[in-house]
């Protein structure tokens, strides 16, 4: 029954890692559509996100097959459970990133081209290495790496208040093309609310590791999308 269990994790593993694959590759495109004026590239987010979706599902039946069939205790229970709330927090993620290329196509296709601002692509860089850190920590059961993203979570945070406080002034100084300015208003919320699904991985993963509930230690969060 052990060499059962130890597997099945294992196939779990691969899964979600598969999953955490997709979900970062279709955040990259959105913001690729955005950089380039793409909107083939922004439809082909948005047109893929079913097959998240259905990666989620799967990923979540499969935990609850392990816990029905082996009853896992200790370690094993708490990776199950962790994977169980980091699955959400990446077919959230896989949403926002069709949020982004919504916004991207919309931006491409108007008559109002507006010039996105380097800070956008830096946040989402800083956003990008999050996810990828906070998803590095579950591999390599690195508690350290995971703490890492917690502490950058409130940097995000400042760069989406100093963008939204940017693009207020130009909406009052310019109303020609604010349409756009309004979808990339809305991009900085996505790009804040991706580091913070990140964040909640990365508390997973110390509580896998470490057992200890991380949550609610950090102040002042947005929890609006």
């Amino acid at each position: 029954m052990r060499i059962r269990l130890r597997g099945d994790i294992e196939k779990l593993k691969k899964r979600v890692a598969a999953l955490a694959a997709l979900v970062e590759e279709r955040f990259r495109m959105a913001m690729r559509a955005l950089e380039v004026n793409d909107p083939w590239m922004a439809e082909q987010v948005i047109a893929g996100d079913l097959v998240i979706d259905h990666e989620e599902v799967d990923v979540e039946e499969e935990c609850l097959k392990i816990l029905a069939l082996h009853q896992p205790v200790a370690d094993d229970l708490r990776f199950i459970v962790s994977v169980l709330k980091m699955n959400n927090d990446l077919e959230r993620i896989g949403d926002l990133a069709v949020n982004i290329a919504q916004h991207a196509r919309f931006i491409a296709s108007g008559d109002d081209r507006i010039a996105v601002p380097f800070e956008y692509f830096t946040m989402a860089q800083k956003a990008q290495d999050m996810l990828k850190k906070s998803l590095d920590s579950l591999v390599n059961v690195d508690v350290n790496l995971a703490y890492q993203v917690c502490a950058a979570d409130d940097e995000v945070d400042k760069m989406k208040y100093a963008m939204q406080a940017r693009f207020a002034e130009e909406i009052k100084k310019n109303r020609n093309n604010i349409d756009s300015s309004i979808n990339l208003f809305l991009i900085s919320r996505h790009l804040e609310r991706i580091a913070d699904h990140a964040t909640n991985i990365a508390e997973d993963v110390i509580y896998m590791i470490a057992g200890r509930i991380h949550r609610h230690t950090r102040h002042g969060a947005d929890d609006s999308v």
